[in-house]
C-alpha cells in the first residue's frame, strides 16, 4: 500500500543556527527499502537532519535527493514523505479512523478509497476494532500504532521517525520495536529512525550512522560499528569498551603496543591501519569487556596470539547472565564481562587474577 521505494542522498549538507554550526558537511546514501537509523546523544543533530530531509528547515549548503528528484527547495507537502513525531501528534477530539483518514481527506480524495485506505491502515496496525476511539482511550502502544497508520495511509515513498518508542515504557519499547520492523519489512518501505538508544538502533537498523556534534562519525551494520569502530567516540557509543593509552615500538621484528602500566600487546600489521605517520607519540587501543577471559592467578597459560596480564578485582557487578569485573592493573582498571554459571563461586574482590586476551580482538585507534 505505499508508493514507489525509493533511497535518500543527502550531499555535503551544511547547516547553521547564527554561529552554532549544526549540521558539518553530511553525505549520506540510504538504499531503496532500507531500515536505516541516525544514532548519537542529544543534541549531535540527528533530529535536525531528519527535519531536512521531511522538508521542516533548509540548509545553508548541499543537496538532499528522493529517489532522483532532488527535493532541496521543495515545501514538506510536495515531498512524498510521511513523519511520525515523538509526542505522536494525534487530533485528541477526532477518532482514531478520522486521526488516520485527516491526510488523505486533506487530499480530497473520494470517501470510498479513504474509507478502503483506512481500513487496510488500521488492519495492518491491528487497531482496525478501536477505529471509532479517541487517542486518550488508548494505551501509549496504541497511540503509537495510530500515528504509523496515519503516516503509511497517504503512501510515503520514505518513513521518517523521530524517536517514536522514547514515550514508553521499557517493556513496551521492546514489544514496539519488533513491530515496527515486521511492518517495515511487509511493506518493504524505506525507513530512517532517529534514537539516541543503542538497542534500540543494533535491533532494527540494516545500517546506522553515529553521529556526534553534527558530524557522522562513522556508517556500517550493527556489527560492523561494534566489532570495528573507526574512532573512541563510537566505539563508547556503541557498548562497554575498555580504552588504554600508550605507545608502539618494536619488539623483535613486531609491532608492540606498550602502556604506561606495563601492559604489552602484540600488534599485527592488519591492526595498524591507524597508525600514521612513523607511529610515534600516543596511541590508543580498544577492546571490549567480553573478550578477555578472566581466571584466578596462576591458573592462566600463556598460549600463542594471546596475551595474559595479571591484577586484582577491584569491583564486581552481578548481572544475571553475566557478571562484570573491574580489574586492577597498575594504574588501569580493565573491565571484564564473565558468564555467570549456576554453583560456580565469583571471584572475591581483592583477590588476584590473570586476564587472557587474544591479539586480534585489540583494535588500535585513531582518536
Amino acid at each position: 500500500m505505499t508508493g514507489q521505494l525509493a533511497g535518500v542522498s543527502i550531499d555535503n549538507v551544511n547547516l547553521y543556527f547564527g554561529n552554532n554550526h549544526v549540521l558539518k558537511d553530511v553525505t549520506l546514501e540510504i538504499e531503496p527499502g532500507e531500515f536505516f537509523t541516525f544514532l548519537g546523544p542529544s543534541g549531535c543533530g540527528k533530529t535536525t537532519l531528519l527535519r531536512l530531509i521531511a522538508g521542516f528547515g533548509k540548509a545553508q549548503s548541499g543537496r538532499i535527493r528522493i529517489g532522483t528528484e532532488d527535493v532541496t527547495d521543495l515545501p514538506p507537502w510536495k515531498r512524498n514523505v510521511g513523519m511520525v513525531f515523538q509526542s505522536y501528534a494525534l487530533w485528541p477530539h477526532l477518532t482514531v479512523r478520522r486521526n488516520v483518514a485527516f491526510g488523505l481527506e486533506e487530499r480530497r480524495l473520494p470517501r470510498p478509497e479513504i474509507r478502503q485506505r483506512v481500513d487496510a491502515a488500521l488492519e495492518l496496525v491491528g487497531l482496525l476494532e478501536l477505529g471509532e476511539r479517541r487517542p486518550s482511550q488508548l494505551s501509549g502502544g496504541q497511540q503509537q500504532r495510530v500515528a504509523l497508520a496515519r503516516t503509511i495511509v497517504v503512501e510515503p515513498q520514505v518513513l521518517l521517525l523521530d524517536e517514536p518508542l522514547s514515550n514508553l515504557d521499557a517493556k513496551l519499547r521492546v514489544q514496539m520495536r519488533q513491530e515496527l520492523l515486521e511492518l517495515q519489512r511487509k511493506l518493504a518501505l524505506t525507513t530512517i529512525f532517529v534514537t539516541h538508544d543503542q538497542e534500540e538502533a543494533n535491533t532494527t537498523a540494516d545500517r546506522i550512522a553515529v553521529m556526534e556534534a553534527g558530524v557522522i562519525q562513522q556508517v556500517g551494520t550493527p556489527a560492523e560499528l561494534y566489532d570495528n569502530p573507526t574512532n573512541r567516540f563510537v566505539a563508547s557509543f556503541l557498548g562497554t569498551a575498555n580504552f588504554i593509552d600508550g605507545t608502539l615500538s618494536e619488539k623483535k621484528g613486531q609491532t608492540v603496543f606498550r602502556s604506561g602500566s606495563g601492559i604489552e600487546i602484540p600488534l599485527k600489521p592488519g591492526q595498524l591501519h591507524a597508525v600514521k605517520g612513523d607511529g610515534a607519540g600516543e596511541h590508543s587501543v580498544m577492546f571490549r569487556p567480553q573478550s578477555v577471559v578472566i581466571q584466578s592467578a596462576g591458573a592462566a597459560r600463556q598460549q600463542q596470539g594471546k596475551v595474559t596480564i595479571k591484577g586484582a578485582v577491584r569491583h564486581r557487578e552481578f548481572l544475571g547472565s553475566t557478571i562484570r569485573y573491574a580489574v586492577s592493573v597498575g594504574d588501569t582498571v580493565i573491565l571484564v564481562e564473565d558468564s555467570h554459571r549456576r554453583g560456580e563461586a565469583p571471584h572475591n574482590i581483592g583477590a588476584d587474577v590473570e586476564l587472557n586476551l587474544a591479539s586480534e580482538q585489540v583494535i588500535l585507534l585513531s582518536g
